[in-house]
């Protein structure tokens, strides 16, 4: 038994939490991968895996090799760069990415050329997506995710940091005056963007003498999507707060109007997101310090 190669297959099952979604991504039958599984775990005398018609979980003992095979892999992967000369440290292979809709569309895909002019070996997948993707299960080698990170076993970079401004069309401004201070928000409407997800509006908040102040605005609309929450700000609708890109062109054209601005939202947090040892792969590495220099010089994205 090629114990390797074993260990390889094993920690993909694992990470596709799938036989058939590991086959897929390995190019290999399913059956091949049932019959590797059942010889290491003959081989080790322990049942690693407990499978239903559903899904897989590890047993106590698969936990723990599993950790093993991702340090031994990774340790690999890292003497094997440092001895295969300057060919096998170039970028190449098939890197799938999973972006934010909006954020793919705006600040990154327009840039994509850029990326495939230095790194011509690496073939992308990109896929465009507001649910939160499972990138283990999916086969996903990195993700670009905004907002504060939950605790998983995924490994987080930070590229960047969001800006957002609150704005408002001047047809609103003119039938309702412009706030001079977050004091005065309770007298004025604003458009509610709520969670697809979880269905809870998002928190407006301004960072007052280095605190951050959080400031309960209603109104006649909520949507559920940043594109429509800016569709409605053009027409006058009420006020809103959104990430800068998405509404910079407004702003040049004077569509919208920036209010407020001596109280700035507070930033959210850009994170690639990868799964454990993925970052000794060349491609996730230029990728992560491509996208980090990408939103490094976009006046909407801090650092």
């Amino acid at each position: 038994m090629d114990k390797i190669k074993a260990m390889q297959t094993f920690v993909r099952i694992v990470e596709a939490n799938s036989f058939s979604k590991a086959a897929e991504t390995l190019d290999l039958p399913r059956a091949s991968l049932t019959a590797t599984l059942k010889s290491l775990e003959a081989f080790l005398g322990t049942q690693l895996l407990l499978r239903t018609t559903r899904r897989l979980s590890l047993t106590p003992d698969g936990a723990e090799y599993f950790k093993s095979c991702i340090e031994i892999l990774s340790a690999i992967d890292a003497s094997e760069l440092s001895f295969r000369g300057p060919g096998s440290k170039i970028p190449k292979g098939k890197l799938r990415i999973d972006l934010p809709g909006t954020v793919g569309r705006t600040l990154v895909l327009p840039h994509l050329a850029q990326f495939h002019a230095l790194y011509p070996q690496v073939e992308l997948t990109i896929s465009l997506s507001d649910r939160l993707v499972d990138i283990t299960q999916e086969g996903i080698d990195c993700a670009l995710r905004v907002g504060q990170l939950q605790d998983s076993a995924l490994i987080g970079r930070q590229v960047g940091s969001m800006r957002f401004i609150t704005c408002a069309a001047p047809a609103y401004l003119e039938k309702y005056g412009r706030p001079a201070s977050i004091d005065e928000l309770g007298s004025h409407r604003g458009i509610v963007h709520f969670s697809g997800r979880t269905g809870r509006a998002f928190d407006w908040d301004f960072i007052v003498d280095n605190e951050v102040v959080k400031v309960d605005v209603t109104g006649p609309i909520a949507v559920n999507d940043a594109d429509a929450n800016v569709c409605c700000a053009l027409q006058g609708l009420g006020l809103a707060q959104v990430a800068a890109y998405q509404v910079r062109r407004h702003l040049d054209s004077g569509a919208l109007v920036e209010v407020l601005g001596a109280w700035p939202p507070t930033p959210m947090p850009i994170s690639l997101l990868y799964p454990q040892g993925r970052m000794a792969s060349p491609k996730v590495n230029v990728f992560a310090g491509w996208v980090g220099s990408l939103f490094a010089g976009n006046v909407d994205v801090c650092n």
